[in-house]
C-alpha cells in the first residue's frame, strides 16, 4: 500500500501517520501549510491545499498513491454555518477533486464523515439509516458521500465517526475531552449541555480502523465510534471521576440557552456490529483512554 493522506496535521491524519511508520507503510502526508507534526519524516510530507486542482494532480502524480485517505474538512460547525461558501468549497468541492484524481489513478478513496449527516431523531444508527442533515456542515458532508455514493467507481469507502479524541503535535484546535480535562484541573467554571448525546472516538481506533478498512479491501459505509453512547455532561463527568476532579465549577446547560448557529443533533451514536464483524473493531472504553492520556 502506498497511502496518501491529507489533513495529515491533524488528530487523526497523526494517528495514521503513527500506524503507517508502526508497520512499514509507504506514505505521503500532506496538509495546508508546513508541516506541524515532528514524528513525522520531512521527507514524508508534502504542502497541499485540497481546492486547488493543480497541486492535487502533481501530488498525486508524483506519489502515486494506491489509497487516499482524505480526513482534511474544516469540522467547527458553527464555523460552517456562518461562512457556508468556505464550508461547501473545503468539505464538498475538494472531495470532488481529490475523487476525480483518485479515480485517474485507481487508488481506494477514503472519505472521513460525521455522525451529523443525521438529525438525532433516532440513534444509534447504522450505516443503512437514512441521512437527515440539520446544519451546513452535515449538508456538505451528506452531499460529499454522495459524489462517492453515487459513482460508478466503487473503489471507495465512507468512515462516520463522533468526536474524535486524544493527544498530538500541535493541534489547530482543542477536542472535548482535551478541553475537559484542562477545564477540570484549573477549576474553571464551564458549561456543558446535558441534551446532547454522543459516543467520543478514541483517535487511535479511529485510525486503526481507517487503515484496516484499506488492509482488508473493504467498500462502503463503516461507522466508527467508541463503545458508549453518554450526554456531553456524562463524558465530563467520566473524565471528573477517573482524575478524580470536582464537578463543582462545571454548570449543566440546554442546548437551546448556548444560542449556537448550527443546529446539532440531539442523539447519535452508533450500531458496531457491521465494523466488529468485517474488521474486528473492538474500541476502547473512555476509562480505557484516559488512563493512556494520564
Amino acid at each position: 500500500m502506498r497511502i496518501l493522506i491529507t489533513g495529515s496535521n491533524g488528530l487523526l491524519g497523526q494517528k495514521i501517520i503513527k500506524h503507517c511508520l508502526a508497520h512499514s507503510i509507504a506514505f505521503l502526508a500532506t496538509s495546508k501549510g508546513e508541516n506541524r507534526n515532528p514524528d513525522c519524516p520531512i521527507e514524508y510530507y508534502s504542502e497541499l491545499d485540497i481546492a486547488n486542482p493543480t497541486q492535487i494532480h502533481e501530488v498525486f502524480s508524483s506519489f502515486a498513491p494506491t489509497h487516499v485517505i482524505h480526513t482534511a474538512a474544516i469540522t467547527n460547525v458553527d464555523y460552517c454555518e456562518t461562512h457556508p461558501e468556505e464550508c461547501e468549497l473545503i468539505n464538498f468541492t475538494s472531495v470532488k477533486l481529490l475523487f476525480e484524481e483518485s479515480k485517474i489513478h485507481n487508488a481506494h478513496f477514503q472519505l472521513l464523515s460525521t455522525d451529523f449527516v443525521f438529525d438525532g431523531e433516532n440513534g444509534p444508527y447504522k450505516e443503512e439509516d437514512p441521512v437527515g442533515p440539520l446544519s451546513q456542515y452535515a449538508q456538505s458532508k451528506v452531499n460529499a458521500e454522495n459524489i462517492l455514493l453515487e459513482s460508478s467507481y466503487s473503489n471507495t469507502s465512507i468512515v462516520r465517526t463522533i468526536i474524535v479524541y486524544g493527544n498530538a503535535h500541535n493541534l489547530s484546535r482543542s477536542n472535548l475531552v482535551l478541553w475537559a480535562k484542562d477545564a477540570l484541573q484549573k477549576h474553571a467554571e464551564i458549561q456543558v449541555v446535558d441534551d446532547q448525546f454522543r459516543a467520543p472516538t478514541w483517535a487511535d481506533d479511529l485510525a486503526w480502523a481507517c487503515m484496516e478498512i484499506c488492509r482488508r479491501k473493504k467498500q462502503g459505509i463503516y461507522h466508527i465510534s467508541g463503545p458508549e453512547t453518554l450526554s456531553i455532561y456524562g463524558i465530563v463527568e467520566r473524565i471528573a471521576q477517573h482524575f478524580e476532579f470536582t464537578m463543582d465549577s462545571v454548570k449543566k446547560v440546554k442546548s437551546s440557552t448556548l444560542n449556537q448557529p448550527a443546529k446539532r443533533p440531539p442523539l447519535t451514536g452508533f450500531d458496531l456490529t457491521k465494523a466488529k464483524n468485517d474488521l474486528g473493531y473492538m474500541p476502547k472504553t473512555i476509562e480505557e483512554t484516559l488512563t493512556l492520556l494520564s
